[in-house]
């Protein structure tokens, strides 16, 4: 699934190319995603202009004349700007199409993404109201962080994934982040001092920030609004790596299951506390 820097990188390539657009008409080819696309969602898209691309977590907000479309791409969702006259594939459920003949395609073959319509402001929307604090923003430091560890029974690596605690940390950079802090993606998060959850914001904003440069990391189905693969797996300490040597200390790296999700660690780096 496409995490922060992957969804961040994908709002950059495609601001410049969709703000400023007057939309024509949806044409919804398939409208069962996680969520039913509205039906009535061309009339309303009809003749409104893109004022401004923004982003809440995983989600692409499109802010138009009379309200906001909200854009998740799920498990294998892709955007890309092509002209309307490009030849479809299977599985492109959406065509946003513009005055100048350019369209916007959503591609989905699980169908786990969405594709919504708000007339009020999107950050009440009740997908967005409850998600935690951007961890790129300054209310993500060690301080609150802290707080949220300290009462909670939880693996770190399970805390880090809690979108109602702080969005966008995914699997993948989960695991990047646990590492180069040395940190046992098993300790409890109720173990951590303040000391440690400093430690954990800094590693945080550092490896998003390189991600996001990169281009966000590649796995499966994701790419980038060009379609261009991100370059960050190139990067990956843990994330992939299972039974491969650590490149600090060549010990094996090992895999274990937390909150049913699969994460690689070394045994000899990262400290249980």
């Amino acid at each position: 699934m496409p995490e922060l820097p992957e969804i961040e990188t994908i709002k950059t390539g495609l601001a410049p190319l969709v703000e400023g657009q007057m939309i024509t008409r949806a044409i919804v080819r398939q409208r069962k995603l996680r969520w039913p696309i509205p039906s009535k969602l061309s009339k309303i898209l009809s003749q409104q202009i893109i004022h401004k691309l923004g982003r809440r977590g995983k989600y692409l907000l499109f802010y138009c004349d009379r309200g906001c479309l909200l854009i998740h791409l799920g498990m294998s969702g892709v955007l890309t700007f092509v002209p309307q006259k490009t030849k479809l594939k299977k599985h492109d459920h959406v065509d946003i199409c513009f005055a100048d003949g350019s369209c916007l395609r959503l591609h989905d073959p699980r169908r786990f993404g969405c594709m919504l319509w708000t007339d009020d402001d999107p950050l009440q929307h009740k997908l967005l109201i409850n998600l935690g604090v951007e961890p790129l923003s300054k209310k993500f430091n060690a301080k609150y962080l802290f707080m949220q560890t300290c009462k909670r029974n939880v693996s770190i690596k399970q805390l880090l994934m809690n979108n109602k605690i702080v969005v966008g940390i995914g699997n993948i950079y989960a695991a990047e982040i646990l590492f180069k802090t040395k940190i046992h993606p098993a300790t409890c998060a109720n173990k951590l001092t303040l000391s440690h959850c400093n430690a954990i914001v800094r590693t945080t904003k550092v490896i998003l920030k390189r991600a996001i440069k990169a281009g966000g990391t590649t796995f499966r189905d994701y790419r980038a609004s060009d379609g261009k693969p991100g370059y960050f797996q190139q990067k990956l300490f843990v994330y992939g790596r299972q039974g491969e040597a650590c490149k600090i200390c060549d010990a094996k790296l090992q895999s274990i299951i937390l909150g049913q999700r699969s994460t690689v660690f070394c045994p000899n780096c990262q400290d249980r506390l």
